[in-house]
């Protein structure tokens, strides 16, 4: 069944605070299977990402071919820092996401589009005081090249999304991903930078 947002999304937009790795290659089995605790829900989808015009600090996506997501950028309060495990960049967003239903599925992308598959295992943890951050660790195809990442997102009262970021990411990082590797600062990016990067 799928979800829907509440009524509010669509008019206030939600608040989130999220940190990013995305990485080349496949991914590796002992990475997909590092976060421990309940089976991760998984979800296959492809998303088409607006890269030209360039919008700024705008991100827009079609998501899975069911929903318009539009996010504005609001800052970065500082870098995620965990010494050994992960270095990485905090940014605020405001998101916002309407249903849709796109004139045609398969085929190309548009002009100014790119079109990323995704199979993601993502995990939830439920804070104190209404806030929740979730885990991705996601498998990425586009342009026939593999590429990985790892992404936490922290939703709830905007007073409360640092907290339970780096919160959850303590939890997390308690042990080092396997195979040595390292998260580092240069990988930290959001996917409509990451694209760009790429274009």
């Amino acid at each position: 069944m799928a979800r829907t947002a509440p009524e509010d999304a669509f008019v206030e937009g939600v608040s989130t605070l999220e940190v990013r790795w995305i990485l080349p290659g496949q991914l590796d089995t002992a990475v997909a299977g590092w976060l421990s605790g309940a089976p991760p829900e998984v979800e296959s989808r492809e998303d088409a990402y607006l890269l030209s015009p360039d919008v700024g600090a705008l991100s827009v996506k079609v998501r899975g071919g069911r929903a318009l997501e539009v996010k504005v950028f609001r800052g970065s309060p500082a870098i995620l820092d965990l010494p050994g495990r992960a270095r990485g960049r905090m940014q605020y967003w405001q998101k916002w996401s309407f249903p849709f239903r796109p004139p045609s599925q398969g085929g190309t992308a548009p002009d100014g589009w790119r079109r990323v598959g995704k199979q993601r295992r993502t995990s939830r943890f439920a804070l104190t005081a209404g806030a929740r951050c979730a885990v991705e660790v996601t498998e990425l195809r586009m342009r026939h090249q593999d590429w990985w990442s790892l992404g936490l997102e922290a939703a709830g009262p905007a007073e409360r999304l640092r907290a339970a970021l780096e919160a959850t990411a303590a939890l997390v990082f308690t042990q080092a991903l396997p195979g040595g590797v390292e998260l580092r600062l240069e990988d930290s990016l959001s996917y409509a930078e990451w694209l760009r990067s790429r274009a």
